[in-house]
């Protein structure tokens, strides 16, 4: 029986045990944290809870859209929306541990270092120390928040993404700072909850990795809903009294209540021993992969936002059944990197797939391309949404869909249809030629493949 020895209890980490153990090897999963790891814990759970009740106040705030008075002011009771965010993570987390037992996982909750080929001291949380042996190590270890110099976060103040359950009340002026997607999502949510929030920007706008005409449909909507946005990069932030001093590189400052970083993530790779055993890191840490998980290192696999290979937890749970697959002798295709969907859990949502507005406007790729906006969209009107569209790549002569971009409530729901026919390799005839309900948002991804069609003829 082969014998795995997994470090990591994320996406990739138990995505990867579930497969192992399917396959009818021995699994060793290391947790240090809390099996699900920060993305369930801290990161991805928490703030998708956090943001379904911006979602619902957001919805709340528009009702006179649709015809509906009276419900007065609407506010959130913020111990109760940081208990639900801490009781859902802790239930995801004890829901996976369940299942991981339940198909023969073994867990040990503790700190791993590489002794070797093949071997993992685990250093136990609660006392004393362990050793693996596996004949296969699949390292999914996560990362961390970056800290800026100057800007260290105090859990009070100036905050990273995983402190802010714990304030006592909601900030009455928070500063963003880094318009990525962490930050446009942290700052849509606050705006929604009725906090001001200035996004500081060190780019010319914000989501600077996302289809343009998203984002700066998505930067329109901030600014006419009464977010500050800033450019300049912050140098340092000060506590002064009760708030903060965000000084920028051109020495312009921001004032306000709380400061939020978020200026991307650091792996979790120091301390581990991999250079001992032979895995290559690059420059930034974070450990070198080929497109089936493989390390430098025989034997040795890593998976998720270690690896920095699109860090998403879809991402790092697919990398990880990967690495199992291959390890364990089964065929599998590399990682397709081009049919990933992503979404933006903003206010409207931004989902995309496939190939981007950049690499068509560049020459890269070749295709036609699509754009309906949602006002035109029946159930749209309906429904009081006046901001948003869907957007489609297709191949010239075979009218090969190779992506899209859907901005709308929901886009993450709406995107599988096109990351359907990305993955597929169905057509624009093909799409157009499917039933899409009628009234529904989806049909305008119907109707903009339907166009398609004509130009392509």
């Amino acid at each position: 029986m082969t014998r795995i020895g997994i470090v990591g209890g994320g996406p990739a980490g138990y995505e990867a045990a579930l497969v192992a153990v399917q396959l009818g090897a021995e699994v060793t999963l290391v947790d240090r944290d809390g099996v699900g790891g920060q993305c369930v814990l801290a990161d991805c759970v928490p703030s998708k809870t956090f943001i379904a009740t911006s979602e619902v106040m957001t919805s709340m705030s528009q009702a006179e859209r649709v015809g509906v008075h009276g419900a007065g002011a609407v506010s959130a009771s913020v111990s109760e929306v940081h208990a639900r965010v801490k009781s859902l993570a802790l239930l995801q987390s004890a829901d996976i541990t369940r299942r991981l037992g339940k198909d023969g996982v073994r867990i040990l909750h503790g700190s791993a270092c590489m002794k070797g080929a093949g071997r993992v001291e685990v250093t136990l949380n609660g006392g004393g120390e362990e050793l693996v042996e596996a004949d296969v190590i699949l390292v999914a270890t996560g990362a961390h928040p970056r800290v800026v110099p100057g800007a260290e976060p105090d859990g009070e103040r100036i905050l990273d993404w995983r402190q802010l359950y714990d304030l006592p009340e909601l900030p009455s002026h928070l500063v963003v700072i880094g318009s990525g997607v962490t930050g446009a999502e942290f700052a849509s949510a606050y705006l929604a909850m009725g906090v001001r929030v200035s996004l500081v920007s060190s780019r010319e706008r914000v989501l600077p990795g996302e289809d343009s005409d998203a984002a700066e449909l998505l930067q329109q909507v901030f600014e006419r809903r009464g977010m500050d946005i800033v450019r300049g990069r912050a140098a340092r932030v000060d506590r002064v009294g009760d708030g903060v001093v965000v000084h920028l590189q051109d020495g312009s400052t921001v004032e306000g209540s709380h400061a939020l970083m978020t200026v991307g993530s650091v792996p979790n790779t120091f301390g581990l021993g991999l250079e001992d055993i032979g895995v290559a890191l690059n420059d930034t840490g974070f450990v070198t992969v080929d497109r089936v998980s493989r390390t430098t290192a025989p034997g040795v696999y890593a998976a998720g936002d270690c690896t920095g290979v699109l860090m998403l937890a879809s991402v790092a749970a697919m990398q990880g059944r990967i690495a199992m697959w291959h390890a364990l002798g089964e065929a599998v295709a590399p990682i397709r990197l081009g049919t990933v969907s992503a979404n933006v859990f903003t206010d409207p949502e931004v989902a995309s797939v496939g190939v981007t507005q950049t690499q068509v406007e560049s020459g890269a790729v070749q295709a036609l391309t699509l754009t309906l906006p949602l006002a035109t969209n029946a159930r749209a009107k309906m429904q009081g949404i006046t901001d948003g569209f869907v957007k489609v790549f297709c191949r010239p002569g075979s009218g090969s869909v190779i992506g899209g971009v859907v901005v709308a409530p929901r886009a993450s729901e709406l995107i599988l249809s096109l990351s359907l026919a990305v993955q597929n390799g169905l057509t624009v005839d093909q799409v157009a030629h499917t039933f899409a309900i009628y009234p529904s948002l989806s049909g305008s991804l119907t109707e903009a493949a339907r166009q398609l069609m004509l130009h392509d003829a």
